[in-house]
């Protein structure tokens, strides 16, 4: 087996280091446009989104099954009740 000659060998390399090169630019210009994104986005203390989750759930808690139960009449998930008849 023959080894290539350097001067395709240093070919290789630099279309290696070419093809890197663009791929790391694209990267880069996709997280920048995401920063980018991100800077122009309106922001809220983690408190404030918390007592708006909060008033939200208090606002329609009636609406909520978990805390407020269906009916069992309404339910269509009940357990049915069998009756075992002795003849």
């Amino acid at each position: 087996m023959t080894c290539p000659s350097p001067r395709l060998a240093r070919k290789h390399r630099m279309k290696e280091v070419v093809s890197n090169s663009t791929t790391n630019i694209s990267q880069a210009r996709k997280a920048v446009e995401q920063l980018k994104m991100e800077a122009y986005m309106d922001r809220i203390k983690v408190s404030k989104a918390a007592a708006d989750l909060l008033a939200y759930c208090d606002a329609h808690i009636g609406e909520d099954p978990l805390i407020m139960p269906v009916p069992a009449s309404e339910n269509p998930f009940r357990e049915k009740k069998l009756f075992c008849t002795i003849l």
